[in-house]
Order: C-alpha cells, then structure tokens, then sequence
C-alpha cells in the first residue's frame, strides 16, 4: 500500500473516519447502456486543434469514445470539454458544462471540466506549515487559496499521450510543477490518466511524486448536468452519498474542523433525495454558501480500492451517474455561483442551480487541521488515487 493510502489511512482512523464498505465499484451490466457497446472495442484518440493561447502555444483536443460513452478532453487544465451518454431511449446528450472555444476557458474562473491541483479545494488565508517552515500561497478566493491557486493545474498546458489497450481507450497527461509554483514546495510530477473502459466506465487515475516535502489533493471539476448541458436546473436530480457526517465552514467556505453529523439536516443524502427538496431551508451552512458547497466525510473513509460512495439520477431522462473512489471525502456543489452570464457549448446560458459538481477529494484545509487525513506528499513516496464514473440509464 503506497503513502496515499496506507499513510493516511492510519491518520483517518485516528481522526474516527471508519473504513466500512459503501458498495462496490463497478455499476451492474443491467445498468449499463447496453451489453452490445459494452463489448464494442474502444476508437482510437483522434486528435484536433482547439485554439492557440496568447504565447503562441497550440491547445489540441481529444476525442475518445468507448461503448456508449464519449469523451472530450483539451491539453489546457486536462479539462473535460464534454461528456456524452446515452438517455433511457439510446439518445445521446452532453451531460457536461463547457465553452466552445479556448478564449472562456483561459479567462474564465468555473473550472469547467478541469484537472484541479496542487491542491483542490481551499487552503485558509493560503499559509500552512510543513516541517516547521510556513509557505504563502497565491490568494485567488477572497484571502484564501483555491483551487491551487491564481494559476493553477487547470490554466496550465499538458504533454498528452494516447493509448488503447486492449478494450479500453485513453489519455495520459503528464505536467511537471516547478518548485514554488503557486507558492507550494517541491518539484511535483503529475500523471492523470483518463481511461474509457470497453464498458463505457470513465476512470481517472492520479499519480504524483515530488522531490521535497508539499501537499497534494489533486480531483476533477466536471459540472453536471443529466438532462443535458444547458437545458435547465438540476434541482430535480436525485442524489445519494454514502456520507453520514460532513465538515461545516466559516463564512469563508473554511472547514471549522468539526465533522458534524448530517441527520436531521439538509445534507442527509444517505437515501435518494432531490437536490432541490431541502435547498431552501434555510439552514446557517445554506446560508453561508448559498446552497450546497460542503465537503461530505464518507463513512468508508480511505481505501485500497475504490469503493462505490454516490449515486446521481435525472429522472427526466432515466440517466444515472455512480462514482466510486478510493478518496475520503466529495466536495458537493450546487451550481449556487452560475449567474446567467455564461455561454455554454450549446450556446445556452448557464443559471445558478443548472448544474453540479462531486468532486471526490480529500478534505479542505487539511494542511492546516491536523485532525484530516493528512495530504502531506514526500519525497520516495508516490501519491495514487482513483475515481470510477459509471453511466447507465433506467427507467
């Protein structure tokens, strides 16, 4: 067992976080879109200018597309262009938010679809102390770091290498951050690989090595939408997380430290709930982050493999979304900043509540609250975690 799991999982225990089964990885064939493109051997990469960024530097697009499910992926951010599943009637949709060109993505500050890191999520105040030594970190959230900074793993251009192998069909992205990049230690060297699987399954695969001492909580930012990008609010969609407790912030979206439990309150998804039943309901944490934007603890805690954690369901479409992740916790967001003044791929705009994120992670601030599972990376040591997207459709 490598340092991202067998490190911190000694550091979860410590902190109470159980390491009980939430289900199994892998969605079952009846959920998947058929057993015909389950079967099918995934296309080969096809490769394509997007745009060209100010320095002269040319940004490409992958097409992959393996079973029922397509995927498009740019070398800028590793982002997630779009994303296309097949309905309960076989009709495919982009399920995913997104531009249609470079320019929005550059200038643009949602993270639609992207590789997030050196550290996803917030840090407070951008300062922690490693090994006695404090580092400052760019602020791009109010006095907060987020996201890994002004320029983070999402404004960065990537080396991208496709493969198949066997039935399944992907991209390795590599990126190298330089020591003091962002403010973070340690020259880190980053592969995300994006796999179809032959059964449609989109899994992403995280490594990281570093040659001193940093923090890594690396995750991808991919807004959800079921019924289709740009079609309207997802407060309909039915969510579950296998999460009995989850971190409370300060008015600055700060974890305060507590893991507090979620039953009897709006963020009890333990069993299937419409996103939108108990958004309004005025509890202080709503209030403070206008919806949902809240880390939910995972009752599994970390684990070797990944283990099935959340379940998303548009009824309108009979579309269903399970992920699976060795991580500890999600970072739930409800589309609460989306203001109408953004232009999707189908030219539509995007309103607060038309979409969500789950990005599956480990806890904010963690640097700075002992308690956490740690993220502390060093040298010798390789950081690996996995996510599972499984797609289906049912009635």
């Amino acid at each position: 067992m490598d340092m991202s799991r067998r490190t911190i999982l000694a550091t979860a225990a410590a902190a109470g976080i159980t390491a009980a089964a939430a289900g199994t990885a892998t969605a079952s064939a009846s959920n998947r879109a058929s057993s015909s493109a389950s079967s099918s051997r995934g296309r080969k990469p096809v490769k394509e200018l997007f745009g060209t960024l100010a320095d002269g530097t040319k940004v490409y697009r992958w097409s992959l597309e393996n079973g029922a499910t397509r995927l498009k992926v740019l070398s800028y951010g590793g982002i997630v262009q779009s994303l296309e599943i097949p309905d309960r009637h076989g009709r495919h949709a982009n399920v995913s938010l997104g531009y249609d060109n470079l320019d929005a993505y550059v200038t643009g500050t949602t993270f639609f679809g992207a590789t997030i890191g050196r550290y996803g999520n917030r840090i407070a105040k951008g300062r922690f102390t490693l090994d006695g030594k404090q580092y400052q970190l760019s602020v791009n959230d109010g006095e907060n770091t987020l996201h890994g900074g002004a320029k983070g793993f999402d404004k960065r251009v990537w080396d991208v290498e496709p493969f198949t192998r066997g039935a399944d069909v992907g991209l390795r992205l590599h990126y190298t951050s330089v020591d003091g990049e962002e403010g973070f230690p340690g020259t880190l060297r980053v592969t995300v690989t994006y796999t179809l699987t032959r059964h449609g399954d989109w899994r992403i695969d995280y490594e990281a090595t570093t040659d001193r001492a940093t923090v890594v909580n690396l995750t991808n930012h991919t807004y959800y939408n079921l019924a289709g990008e740009g079609s309207g609010s997802v407060e309909d969609h039915e969510l579950t997380l296998a999460a009995s407790r989850y971190t409370p912030t300060d008015p600055g979206l700060i974890p305060t430290g507590e893991l507090a439990r979620v039953a009897g309150t709006p963020f009890d998804f333990r069993r299937a709930k419409a996103i939108g039943r108990d958004l309004r309901d005025g509890h202080p944490q709503q209030v403070t982050a206008k919806g949902y934007d809240h880390n939910w603890v995972f009752d599994k805690g970390v684990t070797d493999e990944p283990e099935h954690v959340a379940t998303l369901r548009d009824p309108s479409s009979g579309r269903v979304l399970r992920i699976a992740t060795d991580q500890p916790g999600v970072q739930f967001y409800s589309g609460n900043f989306l203001d109408g003044t953004l232009v999707g791929t189908s030219g539509r705009t995007y309103r607060q509540g038309d979409a969500l994120a789950l990005e599956t992670q480990h806890f904010p601030d963690s640097p700075n609250q002992p308690s956490f599972p740690s993220t502390v990376l060093r040298p010798g040591q390789t950081y690996r975690t996995t996510t599972i997207h499984s797609f289906g459709a049912g009635r």
